[in-house]
């Protein structure tokens, strides 16, 4: 089994190495970097001038280049200097209003000094770019990406210099049939350098990636791996947590690989006491400390376990959306607090983050303040299915996805899709992400946004043949929204083929904050609050049900709503208004959440 877990990640990163050129650097809170956020000069460059020739081939004398006239005569035809600037980290759409719905490709360019110390690598990293995206270097390419929600790196150890380095990032939102996401979305399409940028310096021989869980059988191990990354793979390791007393230590092997085994009584990571030990990976020419949680997550039957014990997931859906922002992507970590504490004072333990991997303050904070987090890659609706590519891509991201978080205590499900048709190839797409998955952390639950029908006029199914393979249902539900009136909660009963737990991943309606009318007059607070009421008493009804994530903590933009005054690209279904103000329904399921809390 050790020997096929190995052979898997070299083939993994040799996936990576073919997109760009360094596997990804895990934590990089825990390591030197430098941060090049501010403003940055863009170019918009909708007909792709600056990479493709008038024969559309690619350009060797592309933007990329930064050219400058060395004479009065020379033609140069673009002047990064000479153009707006736009904040990086940061989405276009929400920094201009030119750019508002703009979906192409604009070109970023940043200037900057550099002073390494001797004897260390230097590699740039991107917590994320949407879509495509194209990195170079003083003029040389160094690496590209594909997938708008996921962090990659590069090395620039030999390109960098100590003065006058230039940046240059092509960035290309547009939407494409076989990309994952597909063209068809219910959320807006943010472009550009959307997360942080750092300069991230290490030792020629480093930890790039580790391991560190409670072993999936047993709560007094803690079990895991770490891998080395530079010419000096062969070196005497460390596993430190001072806290427990342990330092353990191992030997990598010649591929800078090792696993390790550590007996430990750690205090249990939970929502009531979100307990974080410091953990340090020494080895001879690096060390490295993260801020980790151990907890045990399974099922048993139609129960979830937390630490041995069954839990209701009392949560929230939540889009990467800034607080008290008119339409932005968050991107800080002060964006991250506002919208977790919104869902702590909701009396949530327990957080959806739809329907993309979001930005790492979000895990992270979660484990700090005791979230639990539902965690998925945006393999949303009409994907391509029976497209090598489309798959290729979607392992990508679910690849990166895990290996940024896998050692998060709040991330308890891993989630292959929201709302995808039934059908044979989306059956087999989604048993490879699933394997790939219990592969790359086989500690944690395996989760969807699954398909349900009516088998009678009052009786819902959930029978979606991946049910067989996840270990939690999940199923979006808009009874009295899209599907007929409230009082049709009264009578639909809710069955399943799995002895499988339920987590009801979505329901809910739209409201404007402020706009009041009576129970039965669509938008008004009042009737999101009519539809909240008779869905929890439905819910409440199912006996297999063990969580919920009501759709959404708060509105978020979305081009597929248009309709004037009461959407404005807006999907209402918040909880909470784009500006922060809570709705009448959010009062009602912090009471029900409260009322859960205290018959425990």
């Amino acid at each position: 089994m050790l020997g096929l877990f190995r052979m898997l990640i070299v083939t993994f990163l040799s996936v990576f190495t073919c997109l760009y050129a360094s596997p990804l650097i895990i934590n990089v809170d825990g390591r030197s970097s430098t941060d090049l956020h501010g403003n940055w000069n863009f170019i918009i460059d909708p007909y792709e001038t600056g990479y493709y020739d008038y024969r559309y081939h690619p350009s060797e004398n592309g933007y990329f280049k930064n050219r400058k006239p060395q004479t009065k005569s020379d033609r140069v035809e673009y002047s990064f200097d000479s153009e707006d600037l736009l904040h990086v980290p940061g989405d276009w759409n929400s920094q201009s209003e030119k750019l508002f719905l703009y979906e192409g490709t604009i070109w970023f360019k940043k200037s900057f000094n550099y002073r390494k110390k001797p004897d260390s690598r230097i590699f740039i990293y991107f917590g994320a770019i949407n879509y495509q995206a194209k990195v170079y270097l003083n003029g040389e390419f160094v690496g590209e990406h594909e997938g708008g929600f996921t962090p990659f790196n590069s090395e620039i150890t030999n390109l960098i210099k100590e003065e006058d380095n230039f940046l240059i990032v092509k960035a290309d939102n547009r939407r494409y049939r076989e990309a994952v996401p597909t063209l068809n979305t219910d959320w807006f399409n943010y472009g550009g350098i959307t997360r942080r940028v750092l300069l991230v310096e290490v030792p020629e021989t480093f930890v790039r990636d580790y391991f560190v869980q409670l072993d999936k059988n047993s709560r007094n191990k803690i079990s895991g791996w770490a891998q080395l990354d530079g010419e000096n793979k062969e070196q005497k390791f460390h596993i430190l947590i001072p806290e427990l007393k342990i330092d353990n230590k191992y030997r990598t092997d010649r591929t800078g690989y090792a696993r390790f085994d550590v007996q430990a009584e750690p205090e249990l990571w939970s929502p009531e006491n979100p307990k974080l030990y410091n953990v340090f990976i020494e080895t001879e020419s690096d060390t490295i400390r993260d801020r980790i949680g151990f907890r045990k997550i399974e099922v048993n039957g139609t129960d979830i376990l937390l630490n041995g014990k069954p839990v209701f997931l009392r949560g929230i859906s939540i889009h990467e959306e800034a607080p008290f922002m008119d339409g932005a992507r968050a991107y800080a970590r002060e964006h991250a607090k506002i919208l977790l504490n919104w869902a702590k004072e909701l009396n949530c333990n327990f957080v959806r983050l739809a329907h993309y991997p979001h930005n790492e303050y979000m895990t992270r904070i979660a484990d700090e303040i005791g979230l639990l987090v539902w965690s998925e890659i945006p393999v949303y609706w009409t994907i391509l299915w029976e497209n090598e590519a489309t798959f290729n891509n979607a392992r990508l991201q679910l690849t990166e996805m895990i290996t940024r978080d896998k050692n998060r205590a709040s991330v308890i499900l891993w989630s292959m899709a929201n709302e995808t048709p039934v059908s044979e190839p989306r059956l087999q797409f989604l048993k490879k992400l699933a394997d790939l998955a219990r592969t790359l952390d086989p500690t944690r639950l395996i989760t969807a946004a699954m398909e349900r029908h009516y088998i009678n006029e009052h009786t819902l199914m959930i029978d979606d043949p991946f049910g067989e393979y996840v270990d939690v249902l999940g199923c979006n539900s808009y009874i009295g929204w899209y599907d007929g009136l409230p009082a049709k909660c009264d009578s639909v009963e809710w069955k399943t083929i799995y002895d499988k737990p339920l987590i009801m991943s979505e329901f809910g309606a739209g409201a404007l904050y402020g706009y009041h009318g009576d129970k039965l007059t669509r938008w008004t607070e009042e009737f999101q609050l009519y539809v909240y009421g008779k869905n929890l008493k439905m819910l409440q009804k199912i006996p297999f049900i063990r969580g919920m994530t009501p759709w959404i903590l708060k509105d978020f933009r979305s081009p597929r709503r248009p309709l004037p005054v009461i959407q404005d690209f807006w999907n209402r279904k918040g909880l909470v208004s784009d500006k922060g103000q809570k709705k009448q329904a959010y009062y009602l399921l912090k009471e029900f959440y409260d009322e859960i809390i205290q018959k425990k």
